[in-house]
């Protein structure tokens, strides 16, 4: 038999954890048939979670907790389980009753029938977020896609089933404000979707704001990708062009024609060259910024599949 380790970053959910349980432990017990152990990260919560959780755990010893000394969000939250796990597949679901743990059959069949697969996600079937929510995930999908070179069909969502080589690589990264979906497709090309219904929420209201949306979005783009640094590089080094062209353009036409304001021609000769060499030394500096950003993340060179040595 296989272990399932399932992650749950938790956050104010007392109203939910016991259902939670509840529907994991019949789902793994009279459907899947399998092993399982609930590690649930408590990420600094305000209300009685924590309490619940370790009722929980006294009942059930497949039940394990951890309690961040603060708020770090879910991202950090799913690495500090990440680092608990004993289970040859890992398992990241939230804690608000959104992803119905009724739909693991699902993603497990298709993992053990795939063994060409490591990592399966969510894809929502009437996803119930409103227009906005909806419309940032596009913005979102389609940022990462161009900054990653991701597939743009491949949806990323915090429902996912893992084979327990990729966390272990997820482990041995260094990145600050961590994005699991975003390296997960640096990690593995081997990456589908599969099909899951999507609940409403039963109770409060979701911890993400459009302002954190927005700010998310923002810390994604430049923790996971180079491309604001590209930007200023490349309008440096056509700046610079530019200013050569120029440079050369009011020089002949000063030989040629002379200038009817004195001084005129020297001046927009310091200008363009000192203005194209500037915007030329940050472009310099952009790369090497970028050459610093792919060290102190680092990401691995390669990652092992499988092995017959």
């Amino acid at each position: 038999m296989s272990l399932y380790s399932i992650v749950v970053p938790v956050y104010n959910s007392e109203h939910s954890l016991e259902e939670l349980y509840t529907r994991i432990r019949n789902v793994f017990e009279n459907t899947i048939h399998e092993d399982f152990e609930l590690i649930l990260v408590d990420d600094s919560s305000k209300d009685h979670s924590y309490e619940i959780m370790k009722k929980l755990r006294a009942a059930d010893k497949r039940v394990r907790i951890i309690t961040m000394a603060k708020n770090f969000g879910q991202h950090p939250a799913l690495l500090c389980g990440f680092s608990y796990c004993q289970g040859d597949f890992v398992i990241t679901m939230d804690d608000d009753l959104q992803h119905p743990p009724e739909e693991l059959p699902k993603m497990i069949k298709v993992m053990n029938e795939r063994d060409d697969v490591d990592v399966i996600i969510a894809r929502y079937q009437g996803r119930k977020h409103n227009f906005i929510r909806r419309l940032g995930t596009h913005v979102s999908v389609y940022a990462t896609s161009k900054m990653l070179g991701k597939d743009p069909n491949l949806e990323i969502t915090s429902y996912r089933l893992m084979r327990r080589f990729i966390v272990d690589a997820l482990l041995g990264m260094n990145v600050h404000l961590p994005q699991i979906g975003n390296l997960l497709v640096q990690t593995s090309n081997r990456i589908i979707n599969v099909d899951v219904n999507h609940d409403a929420r039963k109770y409060g209201k979701s911890g993400y704001s459009y302002r954190r949306l927005a700010k998310d979005l923002f810390h994604d783009i430049i923790s996971n990708s180079a491309f604001p640094l590209i930007i200023v590089r490349d309008i440096g080094i056509a700046s610079f062009l530019i200013s050569i062209i120029l440079g050369v353009y009011y020089l002949i036409k000063y030989l040629c024609l002379g200038s009817p304001v004195q001084g005129w021609t020297t001046l927009v000769l310091l200008i363009t060259g000192y203005s194209g060499l500037l915007l030329l030394a940050v472009g310099i500096i952009g790369q090497y910024l970028m050459n610093i950003l792919d060290e102190t993340r680092k990401m691995p060179n390669y990652t092992v599949r499988e092995e017959d040595v």
